[in-house]
């Protein structure tokens, strides 16, 4: 039974149009209290230099935190009040908890944040599955082609208008939902309300510098290094860059996939020159390049996922987690394949199966495992920001 203070808390959090803190953020600011009233782990990454700027933590800070920490795990075993003592802190849990209550929270359409806790594996698969089945019949439907030798003509088994439309308006639907959740979770967190009157030049002075370092931080994942370069722990107190290299190939992968897109659109539209390319050509170096990232990497990830300490992450958020990876592991594989026999009969089946998976990956960037990039981008700039700035308890002694 709550107290009659947690229930007075509630009621003015509700007459000030706040929610009360979920179970998970009480515990997470727990913990950052014990953490830093013990401040041992001050160096390992910029969670916590963060957090000794601040004194309390309220729902934007805790959301601010669990995104700017990388789950490294360097604190649990460094942690001298990890369980089995009776603090239980738990850092890397207690922020992967409220990271994944953050994209719920911040989600757009809000109706659909639910889904972060439904994407699944075996939803993922039935819906990449379903849309595959689909342009296997529209692909029949459009002509006779489908089944022949095409030469590598992929626009003879589905019209180019017809899959610039769908993906396009794809795509773009995820580019805005992200857009949307990140802009809400951005405002929650700026830090222009910290600041007193007249000191704004300071703000607008930093943000270009804090930009590029942002940028820095994440390319490089340097807060994947545990602190002091020799990287992650996983499933002991063994640290290893394993983690962070097969972070860097799926993220590369999936840029250099990105990147044989925009070159054959400029191709296609500017250029006027119609698929297929050449072997030899920029978009199929890149997307080639890219594939193989894309298998190498997300199948890494998985390999340390399954073997992770249960007190590195929240356990119950490693369906969406796999999810994610099995589309990529699936985007890469398929399209390798279809290059590889892009001449045979096999090129329509393999081109619907191929863009399938591509657009159900599209249609779950959203509400899945790669929101973390984003939000994790946005607090990185926020983070970098904040050094160049008076500390609020700074100014509160001013």
């Amino acid at each position: 039974m709550q107290s009659l203070e947690a229930l007075a808390s509630e009621a003015i959090a509700l007459a000030n149009g706040a929610l009360p803190l979920t179970a998970n953020e009480v515990e997470a600011a727990r913990q950052l209290q014990i953490c830093n009233a013990c401040r041992y782990c001050e160096g390992f990454c910029a969670v916590f230099p963060a957090m000794t700027r601040r004194l309390e933590f309220g729902r934007a800070d805790l959301h601010y935190l669990a995104n700017l920490c990388h789950n490294c795990g360097a604190c649990l075993h460094a942690c001298q009040y990890a369980p089995p003592h009776e603090f239980a802190v738990a850092f890397p849990q207690a922020m992967a908890r409220v990271r994944g209550e953050s994209y719920e929270y911040y989600a757009w359409p809000t109706a659909f944040g639910a889904l972060y806790r439904r994407n699944g594996t075996v939803v993922a698969l039935a819906l990449a599955a379903a849309l595959a089945l689909f342009l296997v019949l529209a692909a029949r439907m459009a002509g006779p082609a489908f089944g022949q030798p095409l030469a590598g003509n992929l626009y003879a088994v589905l019209p180019h208008n017809f899959l610039a439309a769908v993906f396009g308006l794809a795509f773009a639907f995820a580019v805005f939902a992200l857009g949307m959740g990140v802009r809400r979770f951005w405002r929650d967190i700026t830090p222009a309300a910290e600041l007193p009157r007249g000191q704004e030049p300071l703000l607008a002075r930093a943000r270009a510098p804090a930009a590029a370092e942002a940028t820095r931080s994440a390319a490089t994942l340097k807060y994947l290094d545990g602190g002091h370069g020799d990287g992650c722990t996983n499933e002991s107190d063994r640290y290893t860059l394993a983690r962070r290299r097969f972070h860097h190939l799926t993220f590369y992968g999936f840029l250099l996939c990105f990147a044989a897109t925009c070159v054959a659109t400029v191709y296609h539209y500017v250029l006027h020159w119609e698929a297929p390319y050449p072997l030899g050509s920029l978009p199929v170096v890149l997307g080639t390049l890219g594939g193989l990232g894309l298998l190498a990497g997300p199948a890494g990830l998985l390999w340390l996922g399954v073997r992770r300490h249960p007190l590195q992450g929240n356990t119950a958020q490693r369906p969406m987690d796999r999810a994610f990876i099995a589309l990529l592991l699936l985007v890469s594989a398929t399209g390798l394949a279809l290059l590889a026999a892009r001449d045979s009969a096999a090129m329509g089946s393999l081109l619907a199966v191929h863009l399938g998976v591509v657009l159900a990956l599209f249609l779950t960037l959203p509400y899945g495992k790669f929101a973390h990039g984003v939000f994790r981008s946005a607090a990185l700039f926020r983070h970098a920001i904040e050094r160049r700035l008076p500390s609020r308890l700074q100014l509160g002694a001013d």
